[in-house]
């Protein structure tokens, strides 16, 4: 196998790219290629614990001078080594096979079909005896001949990514798959001997490099080199606590921690433990640490812990606080553990127990959080690497579509675009042989349309119990709110999308901004655009979806709304006839009115010791004027925007954009139309194109244009919204607004005067 000319050479191993996971690719120094006398495209075999062979291929750009080889999660495992241990690098003379024996290397997955896709899939790739390869269809990297890349160009499988196990191979030692080679296949799975788990590795998991640093501190060094904390004098930490929203990966996260470890991995699901008998869920708990300890190093993992340790002040049973008392025992008692560290996830940190949540049980919390546009990135090409994608399938721009969702999303989303591709081709299957032409799945593949169908029904799982959504509507779409626009654009979309150039001026992003104005002017038109114009989440809501009867619990709900949209972040919450939520307080007599206390939640929340990363919350109303004086000054609701009726330019831009979808007759002159619509908000404009549609239609069920008279008769029966009155009554507010938000009043007192513009826009409202 190895070559004597040359000598074998000691490399640090350091992790791939997921992009290069399951394509046998050994990323070497240029002077370590030199030495061995090998070529990009040559084999090599790479001996830790157990030999494996790969492709050499040149280093990573970043990795140029640095003494290091990267190798994915699969090669790590066949070589029984993990990041930063040694390994040795030969030469390597690849046979020509006689015979290779697959099997899936997954419990639960059963194969069937010929194995004559397997050989195509692993033609020329580099194969060992005990191995765990990859069915992944890539491009060739380099300049590695035809013939050896002939496996990178054709996808094994049409779906997915599925892993085998090398059960035996003959001749012994680093063979190759030719046309002579025999393969068989066998359906059910059978571990490979001495090969280590890999079911799941650090390949696996997108969108969280930090995480996995930290992690591996508290877990991988005390597990494979305890000696360093017997020589530093400190015990190894005991546990790490993962918390995080739903869908974000820590329960795959720490089976991948296990596998890259080499520890034994003991899973506690909550609800399992619990049982019938008096102490039953106790002696099941002890069970699982001892045999853990037995088998050291081990890893314990327990999911949904908050199930099992619940606060002990708010449980009424027994049984419960006996639970997590013995948990407690377990993790911190008289009995030295050794080798054994406890994992825990939860999403709902705050309902555990706070002995627990100590140095010395779990000595550090850990936040898997929602991953950003690189990390959704990452997981979109993990989820799409075994997937047959079409040409103009472009993962970044799905990654910047995909705001707000986890890896459970993007499972889903991909999952649903393959979905999609099946329906496609159901006509051409005689679904009464049970057999798919081969040509069929030669020629499946997953298109760009595919996704843009399964965007529509996947919706972002930490959002759903708030009604979140993905505006369609552009700037393109708004005409006669250039002013509102610009400062919009100002004040929400450069912060989320650029928020180094407000670091670098040493400025904070506006938390809030107030649009008011005459009903109908697009204040909710204005929002849903520059949500959808920086890429960001939008929740829409409003006073009936948070106010309740219950005293508390209206708090409780914008607590739990702003927690949300902190976790989905980027995220535009917009609350409409914000009058309505967040009156003036200090009006009512006897008990303090519910409004009151939900004021005082919004403004602890904008304006409080928890701050808003990447939240903008814009209000709307046609009632500034009713509005607590304490929301409207800067650091709650930074600008007050008014966006009023539009000129004659920008109802002509709102009638283009209205009527771009009706066949106009060539005499509609929509510039005179808007000379004609004084004082004509842009519902009304929507109104009067509505309504010189009908009048068409009306006139003749067959008419295929709307002409300028139809137009004429839809003005008589129209009629400006707003009144002159109410005009000069919001350009009077406007003036005084921001005035009186910087006098505000001791809670308690009315403002002198405070009475009399109220009532003044009550009846230019028509109140």
């Amino acid at each position: 196998m190895a070559d004597d000319e040359s000598t074998p050479q000691s490399l640090q191993v350091a992790n791939a790219r997921s992009e290069d996971s399951g394509r046998s690719l050994a990323h070497l120094p240029r002077a370590v290629m030199a030495a061995l006398g090998v070529g990009e495209g040559d084999v090599v075999e790479i001996v830790g614990k157990r030999a494996t062979p790969a492709f050499a291929v040149f280093p990573y750009s970043e990795d140029e001078g640095l003494d290091i080889i990267r190798l994915d999660g699969l090669q790590r495992a066949n070589a029984g080594v993990g990041s930063g241990d040694m390994v040795e690098i030969r030469k390597a003379d690849a046979k020509p096979a006689t015979r290779v024996v697959f099997a899936p290397a997954q419990k639960n997955l059963r194969l069937q079909g010929s194995a004559e896709a397997i050989k195509r899939t692993f033609a020329g790739r580099p194969l060992c005896q005990g191995d765990v390869v990859a069915t992944v269809g890539q491009k060739p990297v380099g300049n590695i001949p035809p013939e050896v890349a002939r496996h990178l160009r054709a996808p094994a499988y049409a779906l997915q990514e599925i892993r085998l196990n090398v059960v035996s191979a003959s001749p012994k030692g680093v063979v190759h798959i030719d046309a002579d080679t025999e393969v068989e296949l066998r359906t059910d799975y059978e571990e490979a001997r001495e090969s280590r788990r890999a079911d799941v590795t650090y390949d696996d998991i997108g969108g969280m490099a930090a995480t996995i640093d930290q992690l591996r501190e508290m877990v991988e060094l005390p597990l494979r080199y305890p000696e360093l904390f017997q020589r530093l004098g400190v015990d190894p930490p005991k546990g790490v606590l993962l918390h995080g929203p739903p869908g974000t990966g820590k329960t795959r996260l720490a089976r991948a921690v296990a596998n890259e470890s080499d520890a034994e991995f003991f899973l506690i699901n909550g609800p399992e433990i619990m049982g019938s008998a008096y102490g039953e869920s106790e002696g099941r708990l002890r069970e699982v640490f001892e045999n853990a300890s037995k088998s050291a190093p081990s890893i314990v993992f327990i999911d949904e812990v908050d199930s099992i340790a619940p606060k002990r002040d708010r449980v009424q049973g027994e049984a419960e606080k006996r639970l997590v008392a013995q948990l407690l025992t377990l993790m911190d008692g008289l009995e030295a553990r050794t080798n054994l560290i406890v994992i825990a996830a939860t999403n709902r940190p705050e309902a555990i127990d706070e002995a627990l949540r100590r140095p010395g049980r779990f000595d550090r919390e850990i936040v898997v959080g929602v991953p950003d546009e690189r990390g959704r990135r990452e997981i979109l090409g993990i989820h799409t690497r075994g997937m047959p994608l079409g040409d103009e399938v472009d993962l970044d721009e799905l990654a910047r579509t995909t705001y707000g969702f986890v890896g459970a999303d993007i499972a889903a989303l991909a999952r649903e675009a393959a979905i999609e591709a099946v329906r496609r081709i159901m006509p051409k299957l005689n679904l009464t042989d049970g057999t798919i032409p081969p040509e069929v799945l030669e020629n499946l593949s997953v298109e760009r349309s595919d996704f843009l169908e399964a965007l529509k029904r996947i919706q972002p799982s930490a959002m759903r119990e708030v009604m979140v959504q993905a505006p369609k509507v552009r700037w393109d779409d708004i005409g006669g709110l250039d002013d509102a626009q610009m400062r919009l654009k100002e004040g929400v979309e450069l912060p989320l999308k650029e928020p180094d150039a407000f670091r670098r001026l040493g400025i904070r992003p506006a938390k809030g901004f107030l649009l008011y104005g005459p009903p109908g002017t697009g204040k909710t038109l204005l929002a849903k655009a520059v949500a959808r114009e920086a890429e960001a989440n939008f929740i829409a809501t409003k006073s009936s979806d948070l106010l309740s009867k219950w005293y508390g619990e209206s708090e409780q709900q914008i607590a739990r709304l702003f927690a949300r949209a902190r976790q989905v972040s980027p995220c535009v919450i917009f609350i409409d006839e914000l009058d309505s939520l967040v009156p003036a307080r200090g009006g009512g007599l006897g008990e303090p009115q519910v409004t009151e206390r939900v004021v005082n939640t919004i403004l602890a929340e904008m304006d409080g010791l928890e701050e808003l990363q990447s939240v903008v919350v814009i209000g709307a109303t046609n009632r500034p004027n009713l509005v607590d004086p304490a929301l409207l000054r800067p650091g709650r609701f930074d600008e007050l925007v008014y966006v009023g009726v539009p000129n004659q330019d920008g109802r002509e831009r709102i009638l283009k954009i209205q009527s771009q979808k009706m066949p106009l007759a060539d005499d509609v002159d929509l510039r005179a139309i808007a000379a004609d619509t004084d004082r004509f908000t842009g519902a009304d404009l929507e109104d009067v194109v509505r309504r010189a549609g009908l009048i068409a239609l009306r006139e003749s069920r067959d008419n295929t244009q709307v002409s300028m008279t139809h137009f004429r008769a839809a003005l008589k029966e129209s009629r400006a919204s707003v009144t002159p009155e109410m005009e000069r009554d919001y350009e009077r507010m406007a003036a005084k607004l921001k005035q009186e938000a910087v006098s505000i009043q001791p809670i308690g007192f009315i403002a002198p005067g405070q009475l009399e513009p109220r009532d003044a826009v009550k009846g230019g409202d028509g109140d």
